[in-house]
């Protein structure tokens, strides 16, 4: 085992592990042991077999991913730092709130329970789910189209379209249901104690031209904690949804472990 310290990544919805490929191999020529885990239903499969049988992702809940995660972390020999992309920077938080992480990353991340801010983007870039209650269960498709609108709006429809054949897969539907109708119940299963004061460092990263997660949900999220626990922010100029892999990835990658590093409990 490395004398640095574990990091675990933790992916959004839509996506695998792979999408976590380029941060987890340069942490890695770090020295870092890295832990990628899928989401339930998700891991060890690729994106192609998950498409074609998608029914793994049924019914799963905010609870159930961050249960997983936490039986994770728990089984480590110390304390990892743990970064989140999406929705799961949203599970960071979480986690954090159970204890667990030396240092938080939330990239790009959803907000938990009780923080309104909704920008008509991050609504558009939920209707395919949101639409339809009746498959509040499901695991639904997104489409090439809506997944250029939602990862590839810095690229070609054709480029998006590469990226979508080789990383998207359905959404995990009640996990995103739980996760938009908490915007409105402060007690909702994303909820946490904004004011923790033991609650390991925080920095939550956003992108200028995010349709998901656009800096005005950042900068709600890091108003909304308060106490003496820390928490950063930083806003990446012509940085998308797909921040983690979008051409000059390697700065954000470098950015957020430098901070972690520096800030671990």
């Amino acid at each position: 085992m490395s004398s640095k310290p574990t990091i675990v990544l933790i992916h959004g919805l839509w996506m695998t592990p792979k999408s976590w490929d380029t941060w987890a191999e340069r942490f890695h020529a770090a020295g870092h042991d890295v832990i990628v885990p899928g989401w339930p239903g998700v891991e060890d499969r690729t994106p192609q077999d998950i498409r074609r049988h998608p029914s793994a992702l049924e019914g799963i809940g905010i609870k159930d991913v961050v249960d997983h995660y936490d039986a994770i972390i728990r089984a480590l020999p110390e304390q990892p730092i743990i970064m989140g992309h999406s929705f799961g920077g949203l599970f960071a938080q979480l986690l954090a709130d159970r204890g667990l992480g030396r240092a938080i990353v939330g990239v790009t991340p959803g907000q938990p329970a009780g923080i309104p801010t909704l920008p008509l983007n991050t609504l558009r870039s939920g209707l395919p789910v949101l639409s339809n209650p009746f498959k509040k269960n499901g695991a639904s498709p997104i489409s090439k189209r809506h997944f250029h609108f939602t990862f590839g709006n810095d690229l070609t429809r054709a480029q998006s379209d590469v990226i979508w054949e080789e990383q998207a897969i359905n959404s995990v539907n009640r996990v995103f249901f739980e996760g938009a109708l908490a915007a409105l119940n402060k007690n909702g299963p994303s909820r946490v104690d904004f004011a923790k004061a033991d609650r390991a460092p925080l920095l939550i990263l956003t992108g200028s031209i995010d349709h998901v997660v656009p800096p005005a949900i950042g900068e709600a999220i890091v108003a909304k904690y308060s106490g003496p626990a820390t928490v950063d922010y930083r806003e990446f100029a012509g940085r998308t949804h797909r921040i983690v892999s979008q051409d000059g990835w390697e700065e954000v990658a470098d950015y957020a472990l430098t901070w972690a590093l520096d800030h671990s409990k």
